[in-house]
């Protein structure tokens, strides 16, 4: 696999991992405390995600950034939600849900989904079978859930995937640390196929 002239690959020993930890993690041998977890976990840039489905006739959404691609060969992704969160139960009683990665201008509606409705909100929704979706999202992704697995205090919902759908016209909206950032592409040589990990 190539991976263009940005990335290189060396071969590393256990005692040099090590070693990297005890230089640049002073905290590694101490408490994980759930503020560390928090910050740390925040640290990996991600776009982000409305969590949406439809139950009793009623559209419900949440906000989310625990989000990945699963498989590509069936076409599967991920989502990680709260077992205390009310999507939970939505998505047990659903079975199917929509993922809409948030355009530039839409970040009123990351508050809105969690939890901190806005005032006059407006969403347009246009729907995959029964599954709703943002009109002017980045991208959206329609799946069926197809298995849940715990995983501590979340669980994890598995979804084929049958709808796909992205807006080249728009730019998604970036999150870091809490922070939301803009995105700017490098003039670098682009990295294609886009580091295929399947």
């Amino acid at each position: 696999m190539k991976f263009g002239r940005r990335a290189c690959l060396t071969k590393a020993t256990s005692n040099d991992f090590l070693m990297a930890i005890s230089v640049h993690h002073p905290n590694a041998s101490g408490a994980i405390t759930e503020q560390l977890f928090r910050r740390v976990m925040a640290s990996f840039v991600t776009g982000v995600t409305v969590v949406t489905t439809q139950v009793r006739g009623e559209v419900r959404g949440m906000t989310a950034n625990a989000f990945m691609s699963g498989s590509l060969a069936p076409p599967l992704c991920v989502v990680s939600v709260g077992e205390k969160a009310r999507m939970h139960g939505f998505l047990m009683e659903a079975g199917h849900f929509g993922i809409n990665i948030l355009a530039r201008g839409q970040e009123s509606l990351i508050e809105h989904f969690a939890g901190r409705p806005v005032e006059g909100a407006v969403m347009q929704y246009e729907y995959a079978g029964n599954t709703p979706l943002f009109a002017n999202a980045h991208a959206t992704i329609a799946a069926e859930v197809i298995a849940r697995y715990p995983c501590g205090d979340h669980s994890l919902f598995i979804g084929h995937i049958f709808a796909l759908r992205h807006d080249e016209s728009s730019m998604p909206v970036v999150l870091h640390v809490g922070r939301l950032a803009s995105l700017m592409h490098s003039h670098e040589q682009t990295i294609w196929p886009i580091l295929d990990f399947w």
